[in-house]
């Protein structure tokens, strides 16, 4: 795997992280954990720092980008049969692939949870969500670049959301109840969509966050908040239109 934000550090930065996580489930996300899995991976708490000078809170980071990356390459070890599926089908294949590249660390994942459950909804989560969602949708095969980029990405982040929390406490065989649910929500969306006239509306509601997302991570605060602005008049006229 290969990430261009960390150059040639990515492979140590890999080895760190999946050291710390079997001890996360047992300390949290905490200094303590990150100790340890330097230790078990012999890296030294110098270069463990190097690795990661934001500490365990980067390593956190770090997570959700090596989840994407390692679905990115479940998904295109599939080769045609991933590419004959149908968008649909392909969408859903990239959730459950990532939830599967995910599941040794369940616990884990359920602490990174709690953990952002406590602050205020991030620009760093928030990228981070839109990064996931747009990497799903660039496997699918997705390269639109007007309203329908935000639309499908805000669409899909309800999705994978919910899906996850299902996710969290599924121990049926081959998470059985994660794929039911999966399929019955996109399902939902699609048939949403279509009592709608399309996804056209549905899309001014769901494109806010995206929107912001994207400017921030091209770090155009200002015009983020510019669109955020406009974008919660267009709802709120569209609120008043509906009561």
């Amino acid at each position: 795997m290969t990430d261009t934000t960390t150059g040639d550090r990515t492979v140590e930065r890999d080895a760190l992280l999946l050291a710390v996580l079997p001890h996360v489930a047992f300390d949290g996300w905490t200094r303590q954990a990150l100790r340890l899995g330097a230790e078990d991976a012999g890296f030294g708490l110098d270069e463990a720092a190097i690795l990661f000078p934001g500490g365990i809170a980067e390593l956190a980071d770090h997570l959700h980008g090596w989840a994407d990356r390692a679905m990115l390459e479940r998904l295109a070890e599939e080769g045609e049969a991933f590419e004959s599926l149908r968008v649909r089908e392909k969408i859903a294949q990239a959730v459950l692939a990532r939830l599967d590249v995910l599941l040794p660390y369940r616990d884990a994942i359920r602490r990174d949870l709690a953990r952002r459950a406590l602050r205020p909804v991030s620009r760093r989560t928030l990228r981070q969500l839109h990064r996931t969602v747009d990497a799903m949708w660039r496997a699918a095969g997705d390269r639109s670049t007007d309203i329908n980029y935000y639309s499908k990405r805000g669409l899909l982040a309800g999705v994978y959301a919910s899906t996850l929390l299902v996710w969290l406490d599924d121990r049926s065989e081959g998470q059985e109840i994660t794929r039911a649910f999966l399929e019955r929500r996109i399902g939902e969306v699609l048939a949403f969509g279509r009592q709608i006239s399309g996804l056209k509306r549905l899309g001014d509601l769901a494109e806010a966050p995206f929107r912001l997302a994207a400017r921030l991570r091209e770090g155009r605060g200002a015009a983020a908040e510019a669109v955020a602005r406009r974008v919660g008049s267009r709802e709120r006229t569209q609120q008043r239109g509906l009561q």
